[in-house]
């Protein structure tokens, strides 16, 4: 690839991020969470801030949590890991929690097994 690669081309190598599916079935479950009656602190909150949540959620849960630091204009801001930037299983580990959470909160998942992304068998695993 990197003798192949016209001038001005640059070749990375890199390990696999996450995948399509696994990008879609995250943001399935999320819009589930957004349109449930789930709140946290004290709101219902949207697709981005569950994200947010979920991705924070798991980086502590699973020891690489960020940090959060005071914001150019002293707001707080939290320093995170890039969903985008996962590569495959750590994907599927931020998948895995988050379905775990929404089972836990009685999130129904309607639009996730809509996506084809949850058929039912996996469901009752």
């Amino acid at each position: 690839a990197v003798r192949a690669a016209p001038a001005d081309y640059v070749v990375t190598i890199a390990p696999k991020t996450r995948s399509t599916d696994q990008n879609a079935k995250f943001h399935a479950i999320c819009h589930d969470l957004a349109h449930s009656d789930l709140t946290f602190a004290g709101k219902r909150r949207n697709l981005e801030e569950w994200k947010a949540l979920l991705i924070s959620g798991h980086a502590v849960a699973t020891g690489t949590a960020g940090e959060v630091v005071p914001g150019l204009e002293g707001e707080f801001v939290a320093i995170r890991e890039s969903s985008a930037k996962m590569g495959v299983a750590r994907a599927a580990s931020l998948i895995t929690y988050t379905l775990a959470f929404c089972d836990t909160n009685g999130v129904e998942l309607t639009e996730t097994i809509k996506g084809g992304f949850l058929d039912l068998q996996e469901r009752a695993a």
